[in-house]
């Protein structure tokens, strides 16, 4: 399950549990219908409570990040797990955004909205 929530350019999600194809799928939804948003998003990812994620849920990442990796202007990942932490840094591999890894969420949040009215 995923929660979403934005205040002007940035876009918010947490995963509670198991991070799943249909998950992301509203993710990507939410991001891109409807012309909610104009312009460079800034993305905060709170995987804390992730509990691990479906193959076909990674593969689908995989593709989005593919074809809008340069929709984000800066990404945040929260997490404690390591392993997570290095599958973000093969996810530069993707992206033309800034991304970055933290262990708490409200350092990700300030860092996410320094500068953002500069750009």
């Amino acid at each position: 399950m995923i929660t979403i929530d934005h205040t002007q350019r940035l876009v918010t999600v947490a995963v509670l549990g198991e991070f799943t194809l249909d998950d992301f799928r509203e993710f990507e939804e939410y991001v891109l219908t409807d012309g909610r948003f104009d312009g460079t998003l800034d993305l905060l990812f709170d995987l804390n409570e992730m509990a691990g994620f479906t193959v076909d849920m990674a593969l689908e990442e995989i593709k989005f990040s593919r074809i809008h990796g340069g929709d984000f202007r800066r990404i945040a990942i929260v997490t404690h797990s390591q392993w997570v932490a290095w599958s973000t840094w093969l996810e530069q591999l993707f992206v033309s955004a800034e991304l970055r890894v933290f262990d708490d969420a409200a350092e990700a949040h300030t860092w996410l909205i320094t500068d953002a009215e500069i750009d």
